[in-house]
């Protein structure tokens, strides 16, 4: 037992003599590391640092170099004249370091052998210099390609979002900004700059006094929209993106990220988002508030389209309001309109045309009843070239033409037959809307040769009980099919195309097809075909047009357009909505003769009397032409805001364009 004892106490003793254990098992791990793979270690961290580290590296290597062989200069005293100071032995080895012909001068082999050691280290140093220089340009120049630098415009166009409608908004962006300094637009996408860059450059190849800016991200990331520079951005423009299962998310998502970003300017946004389904717009609106105005895509067309198909050249109305090519809307302060009523202010415009007011409250009303006195806040919404045009211009005495007035003649509507050609995802929205406006008796007919058609037909909600709806399945690019379903027994014929399941292109092609089967059916029969058609790719209407189709909504483009307004305009979506809705005032094409005398030449100040004493207001006319040379923008001979005081010869063919209830 003693002898147990005293070695347990000399095991005790021996353990005390011994060196302290790491108080922890990483500090065991690291104590088992030998010093040059600690050195290693650091080396390889300092070397992460990236360029700026290599060049340190290499800096410290040729100090060391320049100041051993300077060393050994200023000891042995090499070199002619009886060798160098230190400070010039310093110099002497810098200078061959830089430069290899330096050596050639030199004498003695000792003298020759230190400087050769010396200009070869310089060699390698500064070769591997103009390696990482090189390598650090191309990383530099390889980052501006990704578009992953700040944005430091001021009063600039933000474009979120990458679609085929982003060329008709830079085109119509540039001719807005033709009176601007340093005008430019900003656009953010989850695509490659060069490619923006290129495409754009291939489809807007005049870009006059504009210059686009092109950056890659992530829209909803608030780090990556922090480098376009929102703060001091003139206005954002959010389109629905390409390539994405629920672009409608993406774009909600980018509205929230703006409006709530930490770093926000305080003063409010003016955006303008587009939205496919009129579904999720309260959504939106409780996203965006007042800072964002909503172009409802599908919605928007299949308006246009049933408005057209009633009337046809409405579309190129609608396009020359949308246009910054030509007249815009505007919504202006005239405080001289205080306390006058709405229709003698109609007449007080001789170059602009007043179409609406928008109230104190937020309302608009377009076309409001002639004798609404105008109140103090209220703004005026006008049809001008540009804002400098908009003057009060008072009537001569003598503007009118009283002679030639008309009394207006009671119009009996009738139920109508009207046939679509051809389906995508805005057909239901088109027959929802048409019912709103047909007589009781209505029949729509909706042939097409998709899955599922039928009973989308049969299932689909209408807006009345006015209209019933039958389906035909049939093969509409079918001459015989189409010929079968008697199209000239229609009052009117819409053809729409199908992008739900074919791209752009094969889509046009398609309802090109059905174009020209039913102008050759036209032609044979020697009966017109009221026919109006949908178009996707403005490229396409050009060639649509041998089809003598009677008009052509082309919907990306209107989009487009809309959006560009939209960004410039502050109150245009609520304007569209109310002249688009079915309860307020919408845009009628009706014949002249039914407003004036044709017997003799008449200027628009008389028709505009006429349409007044109806409760409307004339905004244009449409004239029959003689040759497309009188024609250049391809409006259908649709001219916008004429001047009132110059006299017009008509024809009974001719349409003179108002705003009215009815």
């Amino acid at each position: 037992m003693g002898s147990l004892t005293r070695a347990n106490a000399a095991r005790s003793a021996s353990k005390g003599a011994a060196a302290p254990k790491p108080n922890t098992v990483k500090e065991q791990q690291l104590g088992d590391v030998g010093l040059g793979e600690k050195l290693r270690y650091e080396f390889d961290k300092s070397m992460a640092a990236g360029p700026i580290a290599l060049v340190g590296w290499l800096s410290l290597v040729t100090l060391a170099v320049i100041l051993t062989a300077a060393a050994v200069l200023a000891m042995t005293r090499l070199g002619p004249d009886g060798g160098f100071g230190f400070f010039e032995a310093l110099w002497q080895s810098l200078m061959r370091t830089m430069d290899a012909g330096t050596v050639a001068g030199d004498a003695g082999w000792t003298f020759r052998g230190l400087n050769l050691f010396v200009t070869l280290m310089g060699i390698l140093v500064f070769s591997a210099l103009i390696s990482i220089i090189s390598a650090g340009l191309d990383s530099a120049l390889e980052a501006l390609r990704k578009g992953r630098s700040r944005v430091l415009e001021v009063d600039h166009t933000v474009i979120v979002n990458w679609s085929p409608s982003i060329f008709d908004i830079i085109s119509e962006l540039v001719v807005a900004n033709e009176s601007r300094k340093k005008a430019r637009i900003v656009i953010m996408a989850n695509k490659d700059k060069v490619e923006m860059e290129d495409e754009i450059a291939d489809k807007v190849p005049d870009l006059k006094n504009t210059r686009v800016i092109c950056r890659s991200g992530d829209p909803t990331d608030l780090f990556d929209l922090s480098l376009i520079n929102a703060q001091t951005c003139r206005s954002i423009i959010v389109v629905s993106p390409e390539g994405v299962d629920d672009p409608d998310s993406q774009v909600i998502k980018t509205v929230l990220a703006l409006t709530n970003d930490p770093k926000r300017r305080e003063e409010r946004y003016r955006i303008a988002a587009e939205l496919r389904d009129a579904r999720n717009a309260e959504v939106a609106r409780i996203v965006g508030g007042d800072e964002v105005q909503l172009v409802l895509a599908d919605d928007l067309i299949s308006r246009i389209v049933v408005q057209s198909s009633r009337q046809a050249g409405l579309s190129a109305v609608y396009s020359e309001l949308l246009d910054f090519d030509g007249c815009e809307i505007y919504t202006t302060e005239l405080e001289e309109l205080t306390g006058v009523t709405y229709g003698d202010a109609v007449m007080g415009y001789k170059d602009s045309a007043l179409i609406g007011l928008r109230y104190p409250d937020g309302r608009v009303r377009m076309n409001p009843p002639m004798d609404e006195v105008i109140v103090a806040g209220a703004r005026a919404i006008i049809i001008a070239e540009d804002d400098e045009a908009i003057k009060l211009t008072p009537a001569p005495e003598d503007a009118v033409d009283v002679a030639a007035l008309r009394k207006p003649k009671a119009v009996r509507r009738t139920a109508e037959r009207t046939l679509i050609i051809g389906w995508n995802r805005r057909g239901p929205m088109i027959a929802h809307e048409l019912s709103k406006y047909v007589k009781p008796g209505s029949v729509l007919t909706v042939a097409g040769d998709m899955p599922g058609f039928a009973e989308q037909i049969r299932s689909m909600p209408l807006g009345s009980k006015n209209m019933k709806v039958e389906a035909k399945v049939i093969d509409t690019s079918h001459s015989a099919s189409i010929e079968s379903l008697d199209p000239v027994s229609y009052d009117s014929i819409m053809v729409l195309g199908y992008s739900d399941t074919m791209e752009a292109q094969s889509a046009d092609t398609r309802t090109l097809i059905t174009l020209l089967h039913l102008r050759k059916l036209s032609e044979r029969l020697g009966r017109h075909i009221s026919v109006v058609s949908e178009m996707i790719d403005i490229r396409n209407r050009e060639l649509a047009e041998v089809t003598r189709a009677d008009d052509f909504v082309v919907s990306n483009k209107l989009v487009s357009l809309m959006l560009a307004q939209a960004s410039e305009n502050e109150y245009l979506s609520s304007i569209f909505d109310d002249l688009l809705d079915e309860d307020g005032s919408e845009i009628y094409m009706r014949p002249v003769g039914d407003y004036v005398d044709l017997a003799l030449p008449v200027n628009f100040y008389t028709i505009a009397e006429a349409a007044r004493q109806r409760g409307e207001t004339a905004i244009g006319y449409r004239r029959k032409r003689e040759s497309a040379d009188d024609d250049g923008r391809n409006m259908g001979g649709v001219v916008v805001n004429p001047n009132k005081a110059e006299a017009l010869e008509y024809l009974p063919e001719d349409r003179v364009i108002v705003l009215a209830e009815d």
